[in-house]
């Protein structure tokens, strides 16, 4: 029951949530309940087991369900009101709410401050994930973006030393706001976080636009008033498009009701997100479940992590987006299979082979979808888009909790929904476009320009005519062209 109540899910210790990371029992099992201290002559215990023990997925799904949220509107506040207005907004709430829940007197309270909790870092990553994107080129995009997940993957390897450390909750909770504060105060300034031009010139802000731009070319050393060319042609034609003060153009992501293509690749891309997320969390489950060390799952889950990103450095740009989504969808697929047809026959081994290959291929999947789904949506709603597809994922992530308030009875049907959608999902990956070297579209119109191209290079046949030496070959060509 411990290890069910501390690895309910892939963030087990770090979520700061106080029902995994202050347990006290007695003598006896059945006595375990959280403790809290929080303000002088108060104590609160909540009871995790038992009757009681349908809190922990509860606090899950909130979380979770906060993420969801958060990805969907503050996605759409992105493309409204700009990257940095909500990555800047959802950070300072993120550090409020952050210290609110090591205050919290309840647990209905602390629900709340959990979902908003998620829901403003949801905006926070989003946000960032969206302006880093727009400011790398095509042949760096996929480095810049593996490197950020390395980073991420490196703060969850040290979250549990962090947990260690601390020892308490409250004092953790106050770490992790500190921090978010720090962060805060550090890409607060708009010289080191600016607004993304991408959206300034797609949206027609294109006063900011030329002022960031200038920045950059400063920065990097470049006059923007030279006489090159190529300078002065972009100067003279932000020139000439500011003339008059044009409005603002801003787009709402219903809008992708009216395009031809481009509704029907985010759809593909959130149906993939939302089946790698649901089997990202069927196949931790499975892990949890062996006999592995107390840790093992959690570390284990991290590395496959780093394994998974590795594997997309090496080959996304190599292979295409769509190859390799398509390899990924059709590995967790069939380790999903194997593992419904054979859990009873199988070796314990074999079963745990199978259960660590479909986690690998399944964080390759979602990491996969959520790059490929940036570079598909156009720039007036790229975060509302990208929101709608990490949503997807978030939704699948939640049914894994949800089965567990109801004692893990629907863990197995769980499974084979999941495990269906994943064959499903493989032939709806053969749709999409290849996005791979191409730029970012920036309105509908270039979005929908994206066709689906042949999955593999073929090189163009060439017409011979073997019953005829190569000499008449080329005078019979030269005759075509000169009739």
């Amino acid at each position: 029951m411990l290890r069910k109540l501390l690895l309910g899910d892939e963030s087990a210790l770090l979520t700061g949530s106080p029902v995994r990371q202050q347990l006290v029992w007695g003598p006896h099992f059945n006595n375990l309940v959280l403790t809290e201290n929080q303000l002088p002559g108060q104590e609160l215990e909540w009871n995790l087991v038992c009757e009681n023990g349908w809190k922990v997925p509860l606090e899950q799904t909130s979380h979770l369900l906060g993420w969801l949220l958060g990805c969907i509107i503050l996605g759409m506040g992105c493309d409204w009101f700009g990257r940095r207005v909500v990555f800047v907004s959802s950070l300072v709430l993120a550090t409020g709410l952050g210290a609110g829940e090591a205050l919290a007197a309840s647990f209905p309270a602390l629900l709340a401050l959990r979902l908003l909790h998620g829901g403003s870092l949801a905006g926070a990553s989003l946000a960032l994930y969206v302006t880093r994107l727009e400011l790398c080129d095509p042949p760096h995009r996929l480095t810049f973006s593996m490197g950020a997940g390395l980073f991420l993957v490196a703060g969850t390897l040290l979250s549990p030393g962090l947990a260690l450390l601390a020892q308490d909750w409250h004092l953790l909770q106050g770490l992790s706001a500190l921090a978010t504060g720090l962060l805060l105060l550090f890409w607060g300034f708009p010289a080191l976080f600016p607004e993304s031009p991408c959206w300034l010139l797609a949206t027609g802000q294109l006063a900011q636009a030329r002022k960031i731009l200038w920045h950059f070319a400063e920065a990097s050393g470049v006059d923007p008033e030279s006489s090159s060319e190529e300078e002065s042609s972009l100067a003279t034609e932000l020139d000439v498009l500011s003339a008059g003060n044009p409005q603002p153009q801003r787009h709402w992501v219903l809008e992708l009701l009216h395009t031809r293509v481009t509704w029907r690749n985010g759809l593909i891309l959130g149906f993939s997100s939302l089946v790698s997320g649901g089997m990202r969390a069927s196949f931790f489950r499975r892990l949890a479940a062996h006999e592995l060390a107390f840790y093992g799952p959690y570390f284990l889950g991290a590395g496959l992590e780093v394994v998974a990103i590795v594997f997309l450095l090496l080959t996304v740009d190599r292979w295409g987006r769509r190859l390799v989504l398509l390899l990924g969808t059709l590995v967790m697929g069939l380790a999903s299979l194997l593992i419904l047809s054979g859990v009873q026959y199988l070796p314990a081994w074999t079963v745990l082979s199978l259960s660590v290959l479909g986690l690998l291929a399944a964080q390759a999947v979602s990491t996969l979808s959520s790059l490929f789904a940036a570079e598909i949506f156009p720039t007036v709603i790229r975060a509302a888009g990208l929101g709608l597809v990490l949503g997807a994922g978030f939704l699948g992530q939640a049914a894994a909790p949800i089965a567990d308030m109801h004692g893990r009875r629907g863990f197995f049907l769980l499974h084979v929904v999941f495990a269906s959608f994943a064959i499903l999902a493989l032939v709806c990956v053969l749709l999409l476009p290849e996005s791979r070297g191409r730029g970012l579209p920036q309105s509908l119109q270039d979005a929908d320009r994206l066709r689906r191209s042949p999955l593999l290079r073929v090189r163009p046949r060439q017409d011979y005519l073997p019953l005829l030496p190569p000499s008449h070959c080329w005078a019979q060509t030269q005759l075509v062209q000169e009739g």
